[in-house]
């Protein structure tokens, strides 16, 4: 690895000091597709001196097997690493390489042009301070173009640099390269990017790559090379902010030793610097920052640190070490953008996992505001969110939370969602501010609760949720349960399906989203019935594991009793009794559970009865029976 210097050689460890303090700058390259990403970064990794001999050979190699350029080197098959790249000719996966120079280390990822991978755009976005986007000279502004700088905005780079590319095949006219340039910068006014440097360039010839090109001579700017080795990085505007260190790990080796583990995101923090937890609110002063090698005078933004307090203070996973003057704001419900990365869409009322800095939390999308047309930016009315589409929405915690607005901190305002079942991460979003009804909005303190006006009823209170495909019976034998609870003197209620959508869920229909939507209502429902102190039954098909997870965990432990009235979808559609299964076979219901939308029955039920082994009256016996082995009833 020819880099640089001699001292490699005759003094490795000045060097490797001299390298140590050196800035790091992390950037990315998007843009359409076959706009030449991995051919700039190819040609910079060969320029910097940063592949080894055998590196070099095998690239020549793989130049002749798999190449677009005849016999020259083909840059981009540094970075296009899979075969699939390589056979197709783009990038598919997110491409990190390292590299430096004498002034500067650099981490650049190269991600995909693609719009469907526009989710693994997004993850090499997420910690870039300059955004290379490419344009193909030929071409000019894409739709793809405009996606990735609506992106790229969204995630919060401020700095861009406009690389219009491939200038040899349109003969270095600056005519084409100030034409694309007005474009490009008329469309960053409409999202806000003001801080953007046009270069022409030819990545496969090297043109304005590290040396400025006699074929440009009308182009008097920086070359890439000397734009990345001399613009500013966020460092300094980050600790210049206050304070925030999200706690990652308690640290207790012994007795005498209590630290709190953690990157310092923003700010700067001295021993004696009075500070605030959040979301506690608890106050004390800094008493020791701790690092490897001993104790540090000052920590500041981009230091991993221990910190140690004066005082004993609660602190664990997920809490927010703030300055005292300046903390960070707490709240449960917030104005967001969301970039949806699943191939199922985002359905709001339907629960997710969302992990903000080091603090994981269930939370709960509302219906989005509207979707963004990355074209025309226009506002779109939207039902749901699909794959790689751009929404803002409103989101609700099932606590309150430290945050920043993303545009002041992207570490305490940007967040991921995750599935509850797969544990795949299925969404990335930037909180903007607070709900006014997060700060309005507090739970009443009230001297009657659930355990008075149970002992007042004599019996204990609890959810049974009986699941199942239409006509499989759970009406029925909910009605029959219900009338021997009454029989016993037992306070119960009946939720029936049906019978809500007269009149709670009357407004709702039966797309996906709707079905979300009815069953989160009717789970909010039951609990506050629970907490009245009843004996709760609900009969829906309820067809999404989510929601029923939604619903088990509004109340507590041992309170949800998940009954599955297991009856085939054959004898279901015999029985069709409200004529509904003859509807969906003739095409006139849509989105009928069994028959064009599916049903995920439960993994593990407390209950399953099998409605082709038991009768109704059998049914509600084993039902009662479960009730007594609970001790819910006598």
């Amino acid at each position: 690895m020819a880099h640089v210097s001699d001292l490699i050689a005759s003094d490795i460890e000045q060097y490797l000091a001299l390298h140590e303090k050196k800035s790091l700058l992390r950037f990315i390259t998007c843009g359409s597709v076959d706009d030449g990403k991995s051919t700039v970064i190819g040609r910079l990794l060969y320029e910097s001196k940063m592949l080894f001999e055998d590196q070099l050979a095998a690239i020549e190699a793989d130049s002749k097997k798999w190449g677009t350029q005849g016999g020259d080197i083909d840059f981009a098959l540094l970075v296009d690493g899979l075969a699939a790249e390589r056979e197709q000719g783009i990038t598919i996966d997110v491409a990190y390489r390292f590299f430096s120079t004498d002034r500067r280390k650099f981490i650049v990822a190269d991600t995909p042009g693609h719009e469907q991978y526009t989710r693994n755009m997004i993850t090499g976005a997420s910690t870039a301070d300059v955004a290379v986007i490419l344009i193909d000279a030929r071409k000019g502004v894409l739709t793809q173009t405009r996606r990735h700088s609506f992106l790229v905005s969204l995630i919060g780079i401020r700095k861009v640099v406009l690389a219009i590319n491939k200038m040899d095949l349109v003969d270095y006219s600056q005519q084409v390269y100030n034409r694309i340039d007005e474009e490009y910068r008329a469309f960053a006014k409409q999202i806000g990017l003001s801080d953007i440097t046009t270069i022409p360039l030819s990545a496969l010839r090297g043109d304005n790559m590290t040396e400025a090109s006699a074929q440009t001579a009308w182009y008097h700017g920086p070359t890439l090379m000397g734009f990345l080795e001399t613009c500013e990085i966020d460092e300094t505007r980050l600790q210049a902010g206050p304070l925030r260190l999200p706690v990652q790990w308690v640290n207790r080796p012994n007795l005498d030793f209590r630290g709190f583990c953690g990157l310092v995101t923003s700010g700067s923090v001295r021993p004696g610097d009075r500070v605030r937890v959040q979301p506690s609110g608890r106050e004390s002063t800094v008493a020791r920052i701790v690092a490897y090698g001993g104790d540090l005078a000052v920590a500041v933004a981009g230091q991993s640190v221990t910190l140690t307090l004066a005082d004993e203070v609660d602190i664990s996973r997920g809490d927010v070490i703030s300055s005292a003057e300046a903390p960070a704001e707490v709240a449960d419900q917030f104005e967001c953008s969301i970039v949806w990365m699943a191939d199922e869409p985002l359905l709001p009322g339907r629960p997710y996992l969302l992990k903000l800095g080091t603090r994981t939390v269930s939370a709960t999308v509302t219906e989005p505001k509207y979707k963004v047309n990355v074209n025309t930016m226009e506002h779109l009315a939207a039902k749901q969110l699909e794959l790689n589409e751009i929404g803002v929405c409103n989101i609700a915690l099932d606590r309150a939370v430290p945050f920043d607005a993303y545009q002041a901190n992207r570490d305490t305002g940007g967040f991921i969602l995750i599935d509850r079942l797969t544990n795949n991460t299925v969404g990335a979003g930037t909180l903007h501010f607070a709900l006014r009804r997060a700060h309005n909005i507090h739970l009443q303190h009230v001297d009657i609760d659930k355990a008075a006006r149970s002992l007042q009823k004599g019996q204990k209170p609890a959810v049974l949720w009986f699941t199942g495909l239409s006509g499989a019976g759970k009406s029925t034998i909910a009605n029959l349960v219900e009338k021997r609870l009454h029989a016993m003197g037992r306070h119960s209620y009946l939720l029936d399906g049906d019978n809500v959508r007269h009149g709670l869920n009357k407004d709702l229909g039966f797309t996906e989203a709707d079905r979300v939507e009815n069953v989160r209502r009717v789970g909010e429902v039951a609990r506050l019935m629970v907490d009245a102190g009843l004996i709760v039954l609900t009969a829906f098909i309820s067809p999404f594991r989510a929601e029923r997870r939604l619903a088990r965990s509004l109340v507590a432990e041992g309170e949800f009793i998940e009954v599955h009235i297991d009856t085939p979808l054959d004898v279901a559609e015999g029985r069709d009794v409200k004529g509904l299964y003859k509807k969906a076979r003739r095409g006139e219901l849509r989105n009928f559970t069994g028959i064009d939308s599916p049903y995920e029955p439960p993994e593990n039920p407390e209950l399953r009865i099998d409605t082709t082994e038991l009768t109704a009256e059998r049914a509600a016996d084993r039902v009662i029976e479960l009730l007594r082995s609970r001790g819910l009833i006598g």
